[in-house]
């Protein structure tokens, strides 16, 4: 009998807190000085993360974290901009796809997916095409789990005046992210992810002299942030029904973060998380897709066994009977599955996932993980 809450391996969501789940059990009201209070407190300490208050606001939205994707192309870039999107994976091609709903002009430059996008790359696209007003990246693509270099992006963006857009969904609050050090005209994020809060609600970090000329761009009432914060600024509330249980759990979901040590402190245990999974899936034979030096300590893609015998979907319904939810792969070529290291666990849930999976290969009757080449 299933005692406790599945484990959730995944990108997002997470599992949880009880703190953070005991958070949600009382109800709002939209307006309340009370709620509103929470909100400039939660906003407050985004900032906090990302030393930003000196050069960038918060502005949050309702929703996933595609949400907040898309309200930023759509507000921080002109009508006639033209962004260039670095491609390594699954969610910088949704970037690409969404901008150019939004009827941006949009350039790809693709790599692998097993390899980090390229300083040098983006460096000779900009010096053969002075028409990109935009750079867009993904910091950690969790298509495969690459960690891609956010300061050498960044570096680049600077010196030839392009704004940068950062989609770190799964890198904020983990990986470091310095306001001081980057330069970045929006950066994106969410609630349910490396905060360890519930889905439900993006935020966006915008440079302040950026928004100031974002006025009329956006074609979206509900996703334009410029209207998001000039209201928020004025009255401290949201324009429309916010997700008040989502905000007050990610509130309380904050205060763990900060007592747990912060950035340093959570990165530190999810790199604790993946090297205990890699170091327990190699012994059962299984093999990362993605070599070391690239590999975020977020989520680790393997390869599918090559038996015969294996298929994911009675791999995943086996692993769930034991209390662990994996992740298919996002891989298109190569058949892979994905196991996610962060969340409100540490080793000795991640020692027990793998021990999850190894009686699960001897339900399948598959004596090793190893791939088929």
């Amino acid at each position: 009998m299933q005692t406790r809450d599945h484990i959730l391996l995944t990108p997002g969501p997470l599992t949880t807190t009880l703190r953070t789940k005991l958070a949600m059990l009382r109800d709002w009201g939209s307006w309340d000085t009370d709620f509103i209070a929470v909100t400039a407190k939660v906003r407050k300490s985004l900032l906090d993360v990302i030393h930003g208050h000196d050069s960038h606001v918060v502005v949050p939205l309702q929703g996933s974290g595609t949400f907040s994707v898309e309200a930023s192309v759509a507000t921080v870039v002109p009508r006639d901009g033209h962004v260039l999107v670095l491609d390594n994976g699954a969610y910088c091609k949704r970037a690409a796809k969404l901008t150019q709903m939004m009827g941006r002009r949009c350039t790809v430059i693709g790599f692998a997916d097993n390899e980090r996008i390229s300083a040098t790359a983006l460096e000779a696209h900009l010096n053969s095409d002075a028409s990109v007003t935009h750079v867009m990246m993904i910091h950690c693509e969790t298509g495969a789990g690459v960690l891609n270099p956010l300061q050498s992006i960044s570096d680049v963006c600077g010196k030839y005046g392009k704004g940068l857009i950062v989609d770190a969904m799964s890198s904020f609050a983990a990986l470091e992210i310095d306001a001081r050090k980057l330069q970045f005209d929006a950066l994106i994020a969410a609630s349910g992810k490396c905060l360890e809060g519930v889905p439900g609600m993006g935020f966006v970090f915008i440079r302040k002299s950026v928004l100031a000329k974002c006025e009329g761009q956006s074609l979206s009432l509900a996703m334009d942030l410029f209207d998001q914060h000039q209201y928020m600024e004025k009255t401290g509330q949201w324009r429309f029904t916010p997700p008040t249980h989502v905000l007050v759990a990610l509130a309380e979901a904050i205060a763990q973060f900060e007592e747990e040590g912060g950035q340093p402190a959570r990165l530190a245990r999810y790199t604790r998380n993946c090297e205990s999974l890699v170091r327990g899936m190699q012994a059962l034979g299984f093999k990362p897709f993605l070599d070391s030096s690239i590999q975020a300590p977020i989520i680790v893609t393997f390869h599918a066994p090559g038996d015969k015998r294996y298929e994911f979907r009675k791999f995943y319904e086996a692993a769930k009977a034991r209390g662990f939810i994996l992740y298919p792969g996002k891989l298109t070529e190569i058949e892979t599955f994905r196991v996610g290291c962060i969340g409100a666990i540490d080793q000795n849930e991640i020692e027990q996932a793998v021990h999850a999976v190894a009686l699960t290969l001897q339900d399948l009757g598959i004596e090793s993980g190893k791939p088929a080449n």
